[in-house]
């Protein structure tokens, strides 16, 4: 993993990106790669590359060229299946003087032009600039797993692996916040790209590639591998399908541990996705294979006694932190400055401080079961939007709401605690069940209430516009000959995977700590697996990953497979509450930070406020009042270090810099 960065003039004449910019842009990313810094200009363009040395450590250094020096890449992330790449290449007669999945990719454009990345199993952000024709080309993974952000005003493109490396490089960008980049974020819990919280920024879409070239743009996805279309259907049985899962998964698994040049380790949460990447990851890691646990003083949160349980079954190097809420508080700014956008939830900073420990022990990779929740329907939603359909057939029935009460057995204040309050709650417009974003209504509508605190400025620029309208107008073709479940599980793909889980829960969790996550669970073949399986081997009744406890029974200990799913959480307001206070929160929720900031009324925020003290330290906060104290605290250190002070300088570097010889010096 990496940082990539670039200026790119879109008309002939235009002036070349200095060396300075570029070099700004590059140490703005170095907590992404620390290990070596490049730099190449030409008379057009400028590319930026921060490394983090994964695969080819000699020799793998950024932007790389082709052989005559034409074609520069700088490549963020991973091409797993590179060796078989590199190998259909050189019978092509292409020559490498690289061992680097980099290279394969500047061949592979060479050879295949956009093709190359249909053929690529991996996780990525590709910047090519081909100086011959003046074509810059942007690419990112279908997952969405690494991030790409651009900006194009006055006669250029500005493009960056993160928001703060374009403001380093572009000093004169607009630092604004765009509402409807917070409008999406407080329905969905993160923007939808293209969209930002940022104006004039943009966010490239997953598994999309953009391209500048003779003064047009173009932007094209590629065959979606995360939408499940019209493929083939698996026909066989509840065994069957759970063999082939088992291997894919064992070479996916594989693959992202034999790819890699340094040890890779794993996250170990003790639920049955980490479990089975654990075991699998400690068979193919040879004698050592590290493992990293969260624990929480809060017993809520715990799960010390499964990761234990796991890691002893499979004679793991073992690593946990425990963390307190006192820790949550004072990494907080810093989790926000990474994050790039306002969350609602208190969940990414755990992972910060687990991203620490793991640099700590020497590891810079590690496996973890993200993407399995998704692509076999493991998550709460699902099972309580199937509760909901079934209720939908007969909104009458006494009976029915009752399957309710075996939802969210976790929750100390479980939304179906009250059997009233729950069927009042859930029970809204069953009369559109068929309609799509059904399942995920009551999670919209609970994080759309948080709303009541924007401002009237935020309110006025919104107008009329409605993030989830916007949202269902842009479905692609087919979705509504989806099943229910497949829709539910789009829609949870499309707005909460890439932009919450595996950005700010994920990737920029770990490369703050220049640490990167394989995800075996969104391998290509993994995937469309899932995706063509029977939704009953899914979810069976209300059996959340029915087809994976099968599998896991010969991987994982049995108490793994029979415990009561325990979803990842953190203490949120509770640890805000109650206690004393640093300076930077006084100053968040002041009337005066309010009014500058413009996104929040005030008063709204000082009842909130008013509100949570009165229940005191040991009480508990509804899950609306949560999100909405944890949304206005981050969206308030965002305004502060993103509009207000702007990308810190970084340090003196070292840069291995190539300038071709029509560029001015300097």
């Amino acid at each position: 993993m990496c940082g990539v960065a670039g200026i790119v003039a879109l008309s002939p004449g235009a002036e070349a990106p200095g060396r300075e910019p570029l070099e700004r842009m590059a140490g703005s990313l170095r907590h992404r790669g620390p290990d070596e810094f490049g730099i190449y200009r030409d008379d057009r363009a400028g590319l930026a590359h921060a490394r983090l040395s994964i695969i080819d450590l000699s020799s793998g250094q950024q932007p790389l060229s082709n052989e005559d020096g034409t074609l520069w890449i700088s490549f963020n992330g991973e091409i797993f299946n590179y060796v078989e790449l590199r190998d259909e290449l050189v019978s092509q007669g292409h020559r490498f003087r690289t061992r680097s999945d980099t290279e394969v990719i500047v061949h592979g454009w060479e050879q295949w032009g956009s093709a190359c990345f249909e053929r690529m199993n991996g996780q990525w952000a590709v910047a090519l600039w081909d100086s011959r024709d003046a074509t810059l080309v942007l690419s990112r993974d279908p997952a969405g797993i690494l991030p790409l952000y651009y900006s194009e005003a006055r006669g250029r493109v500005v493009f960056a692996s993160e928001v703060k490396a374009l403001f380093a490089g572009a000093p004169d960008l607009e630092r604004r916040l765009d509402p409807a980049g917070l409008a999406q974020v407080f329905t969905f819990w993160s923007t939808v790209p293209p969209q930002t919280v940022f104006v004039g920024i943009r966010e490239l879409e997953p598994g999309h590639t953009r391209v500048y070239a003779r003064g047009e743009v173009t932007q094209a996805p590629q065959s979606s591998r995360y939408f499940p279309g019209p493929g083939p259907r698996f026909s066989g049985t509840l065994e069957e399908a759970a063999d082939r899962v088992r291997e894919s998964l064992e070479r996916a698994t594989a693959l992202r541990i034999t790819r890699s040049d340094v040890p890779v380790g794993g996250y170990l949460s003790g639920g049955l996705d980490s479990s089975l990447i654990a075991a699998l990851g400690r068979r193919h890691a040879g004698a050592r294979f590290a493992t990293f646990s969260l624990r929480f003083e809060d017993a809520e949160y715990d799960e010390t006694r499964y990761q234990r349980l796991v890691s002893e079954r499979l004679a793991t190097d073992h690593r946990d932190l425990v963390v307190r809420r006192g820790d949550i508080v004072e990494a907080f700014p810093r989790v926000v400055w990474h994050a790039e956008r306002p969350f609602l939830r208190t969940a990414p900073i755990p992972m910060f401080l687990l991203s620490g420990l793991v640099r700590e022990s020497g590891t810079k990779v590690v496996l973890t079961g993200e993407g399995a929740d998704e692509m076999f329907a493991g998550y709460d939603l699902f099972r309580e939007a199937r509760v909901r359909r079934f209720w939908a057939r007969q909104p009458d029935s006494e009976c029915r709401p009752r399957l309710l009460e075996r939802l969210y057995p976790y929750l100390e204040r479980s939304p179906v605690a009250q059997a009233a309050m729950a069927r009042r709650f859930f029970g809204r417009n069953l009369d559109q069940a068929r309609n799509p974003g059904f399942g995920h209504d009551p999670r919209w509508r609970t994080t759309m209430a948080i709303q009541r605190l924007f401002s009237e400025g935020i309110r006025q620029a919104l107008g009329s516009a409605h993030p989830v309208a916007e949202l269902l107008e842009s479905l692609p073709p087919g979705f509504p000959e989806l099943s229910p479940l497949a829709q539910d599980q789009y829609l949870e793909n499309r707005t909460l995977l890439s932009g919450y889980l595996l950005s700010v829960q994920g990737d920029r969790m770990l490369m703050s700590h220049s640490v990167e996550g394989r995800f075996p669970f969104l391998d290509p073949d993994v995937t469309a697996l899932a995706h063509s399986l029977p939704d009953s081997f899914k979810l069976r009744g209300l059996d959340e990953k029915h087809v994976l406890k099968w599998l896991g029974r010969d991987w994982v200990p049995a108490e793994i497979l029979e415990r009561k799913k325990q979803p990842y959480r953190a203490p949120d307001a509770a640890a805000f509450v109650g206690v004393p206070l640093p300076e930077w929160v006084e100053e968040a929720l002041s009337p005066d930070g309010l009014h500058q900031a413009g996104v929040f009324q005030p008063a709204a925020v000082r009842g909130l406020w008013a509100k949570l003290q009165d229940r005191g330290r040991d009480g508990q906060f509804s899950n609306s009042d949560n999100m909405a104290l944890i949304g206005v605290l981050s969206t308030q250190l965002l305004h502060r270090q993103f509009i207000l002070q702007g990308p810190p300088v970084a340090g003196p570097l070292s840069f291995k810099v190539v300038e071709d010889r029509r560029v001015a010096k300097g």
